[in-house]
């Protein structure tokens, strides 16, 4: 089996080196890489560092504005050639070594389509959740899921997961419209209404420090991650 591995990449020349070099070495029994990287339009050193690091491995594509995180994910898969795809972030946040985790059930034939969730237990709040805005984004991102699961009529736990594990044909039919992070919940929802049944495997995670930018204005995707559940409920 082949597998492609996404990874987009905007503003992480703090870790996208390390990471890359996590991902090329990481190796799954069976399985061959495919590794895509696409800079979505970096305004500090990130694609500068990807180029100079000259990666035998990977195929690296870039954007030459910033577009969001969805038309990176969606610039990939354009040029994936596996027969699975999974994606990928560059912030350290995810070990490329539990993608062998979400592999398992394929193996096995428990599934198609495997999500890593980081969020089928208690809020922690002696480590993760213990402050107010780790807790916030761990209850909007259970928020989200529990909405997912009442509007498309299948359980999840972490709908907004990084790690999706899908075969390409899965999108097959399928237009994604999104640009930015809205991208989780729709194409969630399109595997959903198509009829695949996401299966969920624990992972554990990394959390970003929240004085990054990202993290500290990631609340502010959460109507619109909302408006897309219901907006794809009913149509497309």
């Amino acid at each position: 089996m082949k597998l492609s591995i996404i990874i987009p990449v905007y503003n992480e020349e703090r870790t996208v080196i390390q990471l890359l070099k996590q991902v090329v070495s990481v190796s799954f029994p069976n399985i061959e890489k495919e590794i895509i990287v696409v800079d979505d339009g970096s305004t500090d050193n990130s694609k500068s560092k990807i180029q100079n690091a000259k990666f035998k491995e990977i195929k690296f594509l870039y954007h030459e504005k910033n577009k969001g995180k969805g038309a990176a994910v969606k610039t990939g898969l354009a040029k994936a050639t596996g027969e699975y795809v999974v994606i990928q972030d560059a912030d350290l946040e995810y070990d490329p070594q539990q993608i062998e985790k979400l592999l398992q059930p394929i193996f096995k034939g428990k599934a198609e389509v495997v999500y890593g969730t980081r969020l089928n237990r208690l809020p922690n709040l002696s480590r993760d959740e213990k402050t107010p805005l780790f807790l916030l984004h761990y209850l909007g991102n259970r928020f989200l899921s529990l909405v997912t699961s009442v509007l498309y009529f299948q359980w999840l736990t972490d709908m907004e997961t990084c790690y999706k594990l899908f075969p390409k044909k899965a999108l097959d039919d399928i237009t994604l419209h999104a640009k930015g992070f809205e991208f989780e919940p729709e194409i969630t929802a399109k595997f959903l209404k198509k009829g695949y049944k996401i299966y969920e495997v624990p992972i554990t995670t990394i959390p970003r420090d929240y004085q990054s930018e990202k993290k500290l204005y990631a609340h502010k995707d959460g109507p619109r991650a909302l408006w897309t559940l219901l907006k794809y409920r009913f149509i497309d």
